[in-house]
């Protein structure tokens, strides 16, 4: 089966989406098709990628030394795997790697290790990152934030700024492609230039650009070149346990790995190792064939999707909710807000609603609605910080109640993530909801757990077995 021809943007997506039509339980004891805009923290399965995992599993085996035929198609298909997802992102393969992981979090992980870096090195990076893209740094270097503007978007004449300050000890560059909070796309190309200007290399965190916009690394020569990239399939419809880092072979060949172990070796004796090449020195232990054989197959349906269909359908949505989204009173949109510039992000909204808790909305579309959103702070704190224009004094509240493990009045916002296979129906399941909540008008008696900062329908068993449970028994 193939994902299809090219999709003009009013073409409807979710056909190709796993579990699109699933029917999920209510309060009042109806039962709704489910609305996922909680995409930015993970995708659904593409058809194609669950298909494709389930043929592989037919002559799944391990991979390379094996001399099965079953290990011998395992091989070829996990090497495969690497040679797609160099194409997808636009790397010369003779000179980049790809190194599959668990997702992107352990490839910046990993990059931290393998990166030279000297005793006094600067990295910069940005206000707007995924922690995931600044605490690994924090162990190498001096990290150096790069201001948000007050609506959220990089503060590029901070970031001239910065990298002219600190050019003499730099050793990366590393900002996100697209942010998880506010959607903003940030500038990765030109931002490569100047950093090339001084001499130093940039990664890309790709987790959330990779599954709405075309990912292109360029030539290396290419000024604009972006040497690493690092990206999550999980969050590109494959949600199958892989990630990968894509960068220079040259790099990780000048040290040991950071993980050594099986398959990393061509040589060991009782007094030296020698290390294998790109990428098995980088992949210790038994790999998730399976998980990469799911992300080479979704990278692929997304090509043939065609990532300008994907993008052009999901501006026209990202307006449609910017518009429908303003008429719910006493909501608040964070970020970029005006339906004619939704080409400046991909789809992932932030909002409150005046006077009630981000985490009791959320609880209320997720029970009431049968819509999937995220609250909170979406591991981003500093930035959502930002957005809020929390005072320090605020700030230092709300962190040491925290700390106490009381997260009753944790600051935070709701978040609306698109996929490419969601609709104009599903936005306008979420405005009616909102209108309802603005109005005071919900069912359930919500219970506060101060520890979680969860809300909880008071007297509500959910009836989590009738749908599914590894225990089947359990209750």
């Amino acid at each position: 089966m193939t994902v299809g021809q090219r999709h003009s943007k009013k073409v409807n997506l979710s056909v190709h989406i796993v579990g699109i039509d699933a029917q999920v339980p209510l309060l009042d004891g109806s039962t709704v098709r489910y609305v996922n805009l909680d995409n930015a923290a993970s995708t659904p399965a593409f058809n194609v990628v669950l298909e494709t995992v389930q043929e592989f599993m037919q002559y799944y085996s391990s991979v390379h030394r094996g001399t099965g035929f079953k290990s011998r198609i395992s091989t070829i298909a996990y090497d495969q795997a690497h040679e797609i997802i160099a194409h997808f992102v636009g790397a010369n393969p003779i000179t980049n790697t790809v190194i599959f992981g668990k997702n992107t979090t352990e490839a910046i992980n990993k990059l931290s290790y393998r990166l030279p870096m000297a005793e006094n090195a600067v990295v910069i990076s940005t206000q707007l990152e995924h922690h995931s893209n600044d605490l690994p740094w924090r162990n190498r270097a001096k990290v150096v934030h790069v201001r948000a503007t007050p609506d959220g978007r990089l503060d590029e004449e901070d970031f001239d700024n910065q990298l002219k300050l600190h050019a003499d000890r730099l050793a990366l560059v590393t900002v996100t492609g697209a942010s998880n909070v506010s959607g903003f796309l940030l500038p990765i190309h030109r931002l490569a230039r100047k950093a090339h200007e001084v001499g130093v290399p940039i990664l890309v965190d790709a987790a959330q650009l990779a599954p709405h916009r075309r990912v292109d690394m360029r030539p290396d020569e290419d000024p604009e070149h972006l040497d690493f990239v690092a990206l999550s399939a999980h969050k590109m419809y494959a949600p199958f346990g892989t990630g990968a880092l894509i960068g220079p072979k040259a790099v990780f060949l000048a040290s040991a790995p950071e993980y050594p172990g099986g398959g990393t070796v061509d040589v060991v004796t009782l007094d030296e190792v020698s290390w294998a090449g790109m990428p098995d020195r980088d992949e210790a232990g038994s790999p998730n064939v399976v998980g990469a054989v799911a992300m080479a197959a979704a990278a692929q349906a997304l090509n043939e999707l065609g990532m300008e269909n994907v993008a052009a359908h999901e501006e026209e949505l990202i307006a449609y909710a910017l518009e429908q989204l303003s008429r719910v009173p006493g909501i608040r949109i964070y970020g970029e807000n005006n339906p004619n510039k939704a080409n400046v992000k991909v789809g992932a909204i932030p909002f409150n609603l005046e006077g009630v808790s981000h985490f009791l909305v959320a609880a209320i579309l997720g029970y009431e609605g049968g819509i999937g959103v995220r609250s909170g702070c979406f591991c981003a704190h500093p930035y959502v910080v930002h957005l809020l224009t929390l005072s320090e004094q605020e700030s230092s509240t709300w962190r040491q109640q925290m700390l106490s493990g009381d997260k009753s009045n944790m600051p935070g916002m709701v978040r609306a993530s698109f996929g490419c296979y969601n609709t104009s129906e599903d936005v306008d399941r979420l405005v009616a909801m909102l209108e309802r909540i603005s109005r005071g008008e919900y069912q359930g008696d919500y219970e506060l757990i101060p520890s979680t900062g969860e809300h909880i329908p008071r007297g509500f068993k959910e009836p989590l077995a009738d749908y599914f449970l590894l225990e089947r028994n359990a209750r």
